[in-house]
Order: C-alpha cells, then sequence, then structure tokens
C-alpha cells in the first residue's frame, strides 16, 4: 500500500463536525449519494499521480493556475466537480482529448491555503460518470459528462467469501506494513457497503494509477473484485518476502554485533588474566612453525591455513576445529627421526637377554641392522610374525626398538571394522579426527618408530569399508613414502618407519596384504625352552611383581617341568607364567602369615597349590594289538600325538570312521584303504578279504575335532596292521600326505609334532623326503635322542613300521569260500 490512507488518516482532523460527510460510508449513505442529481455539465480537474474511486476522501495538491481558479469557483457554488486522472502523468497541462473516458464526480469538502502558495483540497466521490463533449477549455476544462451504469452482482456465497477474503488481506497487509497506521486497519473492519469497501481498498493499495484506472472502469462489482483480490494477494507475497529478508539481515546484524562485543569483551579478559587471545594464538603457532623441519609443500600449506584461521571469527564452530588441525601439524614429527644405535653386538645381547630363543627372527634383525649401516637410506623391512599366542610376537617388537635405539608404537587391529581408524576423517565431518597411523606417530615423536601392527588377521570389513585394504598402501614400501590421511589432507612418509605385523593365522589375511609383507614363523616352544624362559624371565618378573625377594622363592627345572607337562598345554609360555604366579602367591601368603615354609618348592607343594594334574601326558602305549599306529598332529597349541585304531569285524567289506573327523581326515582314510585294495598282493593280503570283513577307523580322542592330511600314511599302516596281523614296531611315530599313487607328502607343523614325539617317549619317526629340511632348523640338543626315517613311497614306511611278527591271538584271515563254490 502507498500513503494515501496515511494521508487519508492525517485529513480526518481537519473535517468540520459540521458538514454531512462521515468517512465510513453506511449501505444507506452510498444509496441516497446515487440517488442524487448529476449535472449534465460539470468543471472538470485532471488528476496526475492518482484516481479518485466513490465514497473515498483525499487530499489533493492543486498547483496549476487552472486548477486553482476552478477549486475556487466551485467552492464558492454547488462545490460539485469532475475528477478524471490523464493517460500521461508527464504532461504539465493536458488537454480534453488526454484525458481518460471515465471520472468520478466529487464534492469539495475542504479547501486549505498552505503556506508556498499551493492549495490541498478534500474531497470525496460521488458517483462514477463518462466524459462526453468538451464545452469549454479556458480558464478550465468543462465537459458534459453521461452517467456509468454499474452492474451490481449477485450476492452468492463465492462473492462473499471472495470479499471476506479481501478484507482479511487488507487487514495483513497493514500488519505487515509499519507506515501504515493502525486505525487504517479499524477503519476497514467498520465498513459495512461491500461496493465502498472495495473502493476504499482500490484507492488506497499500492498500484499505479493505470491499474487504479482500470479498476475504476469495470463495470461489474464481482470482476473488480477479483482484480482487487489478485493484486492484493501479489503485494501480500511480497510484504512476507520483504520481511523475512528484513528480519533475517536484522539477526544476522545482531549476532555479528553482540559476537564482536562480546569477543572484544572476552579478549580484554584474557589478557588482564594473562591468557592468550587470537591474536596472541596465531602468532604462538607461526613461531612453532618456524621451528618445524618441514617441506616447503608442507610449511605453504600450513601459512595458507593460518591465514584462513585468521580471518576466523574466534567465537565461531570452525574456529576450533581448525586450531585442533594446525596444532596437530605442528605436533606431527616431520622429517624427526632418533639416531639408530648401529652396535650390532649390542643389539645381539639385549634380544637375547628379552627373548629365548626366536634365532630366526633376531637373526633377520641383526640383518637388516648391517645392512642398514652399510646403507643409510634403506627402505625398512615390513616382517610379519606368525605363530600360536604367547610365543612372544608382540613383546619382540619392544625388544627390537630397544636394540636399535627407535621409539616403540603398538597398535591393535584386533576388531577393527572402519576404513577411517587407518586413513582418519575428513575434516568437513563433526568430531573428524586423524587415523590411528598418524595419531601414534604424533604421540612417538619420531618419524622413524618401530611399529607393531598387532594381530593383523583380525582386521574385520563391514559397510564402513575395508581397514586391510587401507593398510595396503601403509605396508607397500613403494607407497608408503607417500601416505595419505583424510584428516592431515597431506602426504606423509611413513617409508621409515620399521612396521611389525603379528598374526596366528595367515589364512584370515588378505593375499594382496600378505604379497607386501615377509613372513616369519615363530614356532612353539620346547619343554627345554619353556624350562629356560621360566627360569630367565617369568619367575624373576612373578617375584618383582609380587614383592618377594630370590631367596624368597625357588623353582627347580623339573618341577617347572611338571607345572608345564601337568598344568598347560600351550605353545607359548601365558599359561606357564599364570601358574607361576600362582606358586609366588602361594608362598607370597606363608610369608605374609608368618608361616614357616620352604623356599624350594617341591612338586607335592605343586599339587597342593595347583590342585590336581589337569592335563594327561601324551604316552607311547605299546604295540601289542594289531591296526594300532601312532601319528603325529599339529594344534594352536603345539604338537601332539595321537592313535589311529583300525578294527575288523566279520561282515560284508563296509567301512566307517568315528572320532569327529573333518572330510580331509576321511578322504585319507579312504585313499589309503583304496591304495591297499589296490595293492594287496604287494602285502601279502588276498584281495577277497576285503569283501569279507568290515572296517572300523577311530582316533580318539572321539569330542575333540580332528582334521588334515598328515594322518595320510598312519591310516594306511594301521590298516595294513589291521589285515596283516603284523605287529607295529615299538616306539615309532609318523606323519606324512599319501596319494593313491602310493606317494608320500609333505605336511606341516614338523617342529611341534617332534617335539611332541620326543615328550611322548618315541624314539623313531618316518616324515617325507621332503620335510628333511624343516628338521634341520631345529637344535640338535632337542633331537639328538630321536632317528628319523625319510621316505617318498607308502611301500618305504610299511616296510620300515611293521615287524614280520604276528600279534599275540592273532585274527583267522582265512577266506571263507562261498556256498554255492562248496557245492559245486
Amino acid at each position: 500500500m502507498n500513503n494515501d490512507l496515511f494521508d487519508f488518516n492525517q485529513a480526518l482532523p481537519a473535517i468540520n463536525e459540521d458538514t454531512e460527510f462521515f468517512p465510513l460510508m453506511s449501505q444507506e449513505d452510498e444509496d441516497e449519494m446515487n440517488n442524487e442529481q448529476t449535472p449534465d455539465i460539470l468543471s472538470i480537474l485532471p488528476l496526475r499521480n492518482t484516481v479518485l474511486f466513490p465514497g473515498v476522501v483525499i487530499p489533493i495538491t492543486v498547483g496549476r493556475d487552472k486548477s486553482i481558479k476552478l477549486i475556487k469557483d466551485a467552492y464558492k457554488g454547488d462545490r460539485m466537480i469532475g475528477v478524471v486522472s490523464q493517460r500521461d502523468v508527464a504532461i504539465e497541462d493536458p488537454t480534453f482529448d488526454q484525458l481518460n473516458e471515465v471520472g468520478t464526480l466529487a464534492m469539495i469538502i475542504k479547501m486549505l491555503q498552505m503556506p508556498d502558495g499551493s492549495s490541498t483540497v478534500i474531497i470525496q466521490g460521488k458517483r462514477r460518470f463518462r466524459l462526453g463533449e468538451e464545452v469549454q477549455s479556458e480558464p478550465y476544462i468543462k465537459a458534459t459528462i453521461a452517467k456509468f451504469e454499474e452492474v451490481k452482482p449477485k450476492v452468492d456465497k463465492e462473492f462473499k467469501a471472495m470479499v471476506a477474503s479481501i478484507k482479511e488481506m487488507a487487514m495483513q497487509i497493514i500488519q505487515f506494513s509499519p507506515n501504515i497506521p493502525s486505525e487504517a486497519g479499524i477503519a476497514i473492519k467498520n465498513i459495512e457497503s461491500t461496493s465502498f469497501l472495495i473502493n476504499f481498498i482500490s484507492s488506497n493499495m499500492n498500484a499505479d494509477v493505470p491499474v487504479k484506472q482500470k479498476m475504476l472502469e469495470v463495470a461489474n462489482l464481482r470482476e473488480r473484485a477479483k482484480m482487487v483480490l489478485q493484486h492484493l494477494t501479489s503485494e501480500l507475497q511480497m510484504l512476507e518476502l520483504r520481511n523475512q529478508i528484513q528480519s533475517k539481515v536484522r539477526t544476522d546484524l545482531d549476532k555479528q554485533q553482540r559476537d564482536y562485543f562480546l569477543n572484544q569483551q572476552l579478549k580484554t579478559i584474557q589478557e588482564e588474566l594473562g591468557g592468550n587471545s587470537p591474536d596472541l594464538e596465531l602468532e604462538n603457532l607461526r613461531e612453532r612453525s618456524l621451528k618445524k623441519k618441514w617441506g616447503k609443500e608442507v610449511a605453504e600449506h600450513f601459512n595458507k591455513e593460518l591465514e584462513k584461521m585468521g580471518r576466523m571469527n574466534p567465537a565461531a564452530a570452525d574456529y576450533s576445529v581448525q586450531i585442533n588441525y594446525l596444532e596437530l601439524l605442528l605436533d606431527l614429527p616431520w622429517n624427526e627421526f632418533t639416531k639408530d644405535n648401529f652396535d650390532l653386538k649390542r643389539a645381539q645381547r639385549i634380544l637375547a637377554k628379552d627373548h629365548y630363543g626366536l634365532e630366526k627372527v633376531k637373526r633377520r634383525i641383526i640383518e637388516y641392522l648391517a645392512v642398514l649401516k652399510l646403507k643409510s637410506d634403506m627402505k625398512a623391512p615390513i616382517l610379519c610374525l606368525v605363530g600360536p599366542p604367547g610365543v612372544g610376537k608382540t613383546s619382540l617388537g619392544k625388544s627390537i626398538a630397544k636394540a636399535l635405539g627407535r621409539k616403540y608404537v603398538r597398535m591393535a587391529l584386533g576388531g577393527i571394522r572402519d576404513e577411517a581408524d587407518i586413513r582418519g576423517h575428513r575434516k568437513t565431518y563433526i568430531g573428524a579426527m586423524p587415523g590411528r597411523i598418524i595419531q601414534s606417530l604424533k604421540k612417538a615423536g619420531a618419524s622413524n618408530p618401530v611399529f607393531v601392527l598387532d594381530e593383523i588377521d583380525k582386521v574385520g570389513s563391514d559397510f564402513r569399508g575395508d581397514p586391510s585394504s587401507a593398510l595396503l598402501e601403509v605396508l607397500d614400501p613403494e607407497q608408503n613414502s607417500a601416505f595419505y590421511d583424510h584428516y592431515v589432507e597431506m602426504d606423509y612418509d611413513l617409508s621409515n618407519i620399521m612396521f611389525i605385523a603379528t598374526a596366528n593365522s595367515l589364512s584370515t589375511i588378505q593375499p594382496a596384504l600378505l604379497d607386501r609383507m615377509e613372513i616369519i614363523e615363530v614356532n612353539g616352544y620346547t619343554i627345554e625352552e619353556k624350562i629356560e624362559i621360566a627360569k630367565q624371565h617369568l619367575l624373576p618378573k612373578q617375584r618383582e611383581q609380587h614383592g618377594l625377594k630370590q631367596k624368597d622363592i625357588t623353582i627347580k627345572p623339573a618341577v617347572i617341568e611338571k607345572v608345564i607337562e601337568d598344568y598347560t598345554r600351550e605353545s607359548g609360555v601365558r599359561g606357564l607364567e599364570k601358574k607361576i604366579g600362582s606358586l609366588v602367591r602361594g608362598v607370597a601368603t606363608k610369608i605374609a602369615m608368618e608361616e614357616e615354609y620352604n623356599p624350594v618348592i617341591s612338586k607335592e607343594e605343586t599339587e597342593a597349590i595347583l590342585g590336581a594334574p589337569i592335563f594327561d601326558k601324551d604316552l607311547y602305549e605299546g604295540n601289542e594289538v594289531a591296526g594300532v599306529v601312532t601319528g603325529l598332529a599339529w594344534t594352536q597349541v603345539g604338537g601332539d600325538i595321537l592313535f589311529i585304531e583300525a578294527s575288523l569285524s566279520p561282515g560284508k567289506g563296509k567301512m566307517s570312521m568315528t572320532g569327529s573327523l573333518g572330510d580331509v581326515m576321511k578322504e585319507s582314510a579312504s585313499i589309503a584303504m583304496a591304495y591297499l585294495r589296490a595293492h594287496s598282493a604287494k602285502f601279502g593280503i588276498d584281495y577277497r578279504v576285503f569283501d569279507q570283513w568290515d572296517v572300523h577307523v577311530h582316533v580318539p580322542a572321539g569330542a575333540t575335532p580332528k582334521d588334515g592330511p598328515s594322518a595320510g600314511i598312519t591310516m594306511l599302516t594301521a590298516l595294513t596292521s589291521a589285515f596283516t596281523q603284523r605287529k607295529v614296531k615299538s616306539n615309532l611315530a609318523m606323519t606324512g600326505e599319501i596319494t593313491l599313487r602310493g606317494k608320500v607328502l609333505a605336511v606341516g607343523g614338523i617342529k611341534e609334532k617332534i617335539l611332541a614325539a620326543k615328550r611322548a617317549n618315541i624314539k623313531e619317526i618316518i616324515l617325507s623326503k621332503s620335510n628333511r629340511k624343516d628338521i634341520l632348523e631345529i637344535k640338535e640338543d632337542y633331537i639328538k635322542d630321536l632317528k628319523f626315517h625319510y621316505v617318498g613311497e607308502m611301500k618305504e614306511v610299511i616296510d620300515l613300521a611293521l615287524s614280520k611278527d604276528k600279534v599275540k591271538d592273532p585274527l583267522d584271515m582265512t577266506v571263507k569260500e562261498p556256498v554255492a563254490a562248496v557245492l559245486n
């Protein structure tokens, strides 16, 4: 809306109380006004900037000489004039032809003389008319007029709803417009006449003169109401949009001003308390950056981010994100290295002191040190120590760091499922952090630590990504010189880090990741090694943890051996350490209670503290029964012996297998039976007995799952012994895979199997020729009482394993002729 309504309200107090004018016209007033006589000839007053509607009161300023004379003459007479808007508002003195055809009969209510010589006239519209012919042009225009016939609409629900909408929108526009006084709303509410309401709103709404003139010329009130409604709808939308924009701008400005004042106050308070203001923080970061050894590219990136931070509002949420990012860049050890200790003799002593055994790993570390001493820019090796739990894989990394004089970092990978744990999150995310590789380097404070990736075989994957795929870049010597962390957003050189991964099994490691690492097998400890580890490491450690001195407790090797064999079943020494800890606590209790005790722990005291033995020692059980052969097996806790039992019973040649056997082990039994059938003549067996005897193969213990191909030659030996009723040589064990052609193939876990055989008092062992190399890697002290037979064919196994003697009470293996054959 424009200021016309405002002018109208300002003019209201000037209306004399004795005039016949009422600003809010009732229906009776309107009817009376329409019935008034209209003169045939009227003085015509051209209007430049507005349009007068019937019933509406407006103030107009008269400045033209012609217009002033016209007003004065009319004011002296009947005060009736014709008001018509001119077509072109730019024309100063319009002629009759330059006026619109439709105008409004008006009555001069009051005339006011202004100080500048102009006159202000308050007029009220009466009725519309059409211009006829010009009667005079001087001193002002007079013309004939014709009555303008108005079409009254049918007052139905639609029309009433339209009028109600017009009134409601007009009220909303008044509410949204701060320049329109609230009295205007009161006036609109009290208008009873529909046509006057439409005329009143049409006159005062914010529209151009041509638009208002068009509305004036519409004879049908319904059509005019539609035009007003359309225009009000558009105006209301514009006002709402404008108010939204103003409110948003005002809110933003208010917030910025508030933040500015608060920041100024905070800055002053910080300076008074001796704290760091934002400017001081920037300066501190800049000073720290000058001391860094990073490259040109990193320095440029840091300075760019520092300038970005300087432009930020300290109260903004991104400010803390940015300062954390910059502090991380400063905390990372860019091109900062610890100096390696190349004293190889010292390194050997440290490795030997901290870990008993593990000669292969120690030798590889010394080799790396030797080459690094000769060629300082050599890329660090990426080792993967594979072995059962508790053999010292993780603690070996700490010893290597100590030997090299480097920082030690350990990162547990067990259960990691999110790729962001390796590469970090992008800074745009809430709570974003760098990956654990970068975090560990920040903690280490050097770019060349010994970095242990613990339990790399237990890395998981889900919808968030595959961490093992992210590790491909970390563990590739050709790529890790430019490792990209999403949070750091800069390449970081990992090529100087010595990565040592640990795993219990290679089967769950991604092949591409496995290919990037140098695999070193860490086998389980022998009893002899465990005894030495207990004496040199475990017992002193437990004494120290429990506050005892060396004289307070002594455990002899024989007692340690009893603890190993009767109370633990493992490849490593974790369980052994716990049992030794129990013995030490038993002694500590007696000392604390001031009881008498013997510092030298005996076997009887061991059982008293630890309870009855948990495990039975597997011993060779003799060769008095045909079909029972001792095999060697590998388990996760080390080697073990097992017995293959083959039993015959009269039947039709069926074969059954029990003992929780896996598919591969069952296949080994089937292959052994097929080979024996095919080559029965070589072993002195009548082929017909296979159809007259059922075979049952059992491997105790029945509740323990067993699988693998290494029991192949043991199965065949047991079956051959059962069908020939020949004895198996005493104190003999064997391991090896067989084929249908009778070849003996190599198997794994030889060291553990050999040590298990020695514990069981086995004297002779049959192996594949291909396993000879594995025997050479075992210390001679551990195998000096054992005799090895290396074979390539199954016939060699039978010749070595079975004696010529029959067992006591052998089965009668005579072939029984079928009844039909006897009758013939």
